[in-house]
């Protein structure tokens, strides 16, 4: 799973052991950046794959929402790319590459696979793997977010810097109104 990461990125080095012992609720999270100021926490149990995908590789698709970056010929399949901090309500951070249409450097992005469907979100950066205890998960409630978060949040952390962590649930994720269409025509 995250072991195909190379040495010397942001996860090549593992987190390291929790203070306390480890409780059976305690469950492994990839923490990330959405936006500039957004940290976010996918579960470790549905990410197939995290890597850097050259933007030079993307495949533009027309008549798509702008968070659909494109297709990657993945593993010999297509991976969609979705910029998932747009999609959720974030300004966008990549910049369209010149007269390509596409996305201009690398972008790290993480694989996640949910009911035999597969999904590339690209993200800014990759803070680390870490273990949160899942009973301490807040269920959110309107105002506390964004209302384009919401559908797509599972609950959120409040960790003991007092900063909040969203809890992202990647089943919404994958089943989300937009992929809707694209998978009737078989596409996604």
């Amino acid at each position: 799973m995250i072991d195909s990461v190379k040495k010397g990125s942001a996860l090549a080095r593992v987190a390291s052991p929790p203070k306390a012992p480890v409780s059976s609720e305690d469950e492994k999270f990839l923490r990330f950046q959405l936006g500039t100021e957004g940290k976010a926490l996918l579960p470790l149990n549905i990410i197939y794959q995290v890597m850097r995908v050259p933007g030079s590789e993307i495949l533009p698709v027309p008549q798509m929402p702008t968070c659909v970056l494109g297709i990657y010929n993945w593993r010999g399949e297509m991976l969609w790319l979705v910029d998932i901090g747009q999609l959720v309500g974030f300004p966008t951070l990549w910049e369209p590459s010149a007269g390509k249409g596409g996305v201009g450097g690398d972008l790290m992005t993480i694989a996640i696979q949910v009911n035999d469907r597969s999904l590339g979100l690209v993200v800014p950066q990759i803070n680390d793997i870490e273990l949160h205890d899942s009973q301490q998960m807040q269920v959110p409630s309107m105002g506390l977010f964004a209302p384009e978060v919401m559908p797509y949040l599972q609950g959120y952390l409040i960790t003991e810097n007092s900063e909040v962590l969203m809890v992202l649930n990647g089943e919404a994720i994958a089943q989300a109104p937009l992929w809707q269409m694209h998978r009737i025509n078989g596409e996604l």
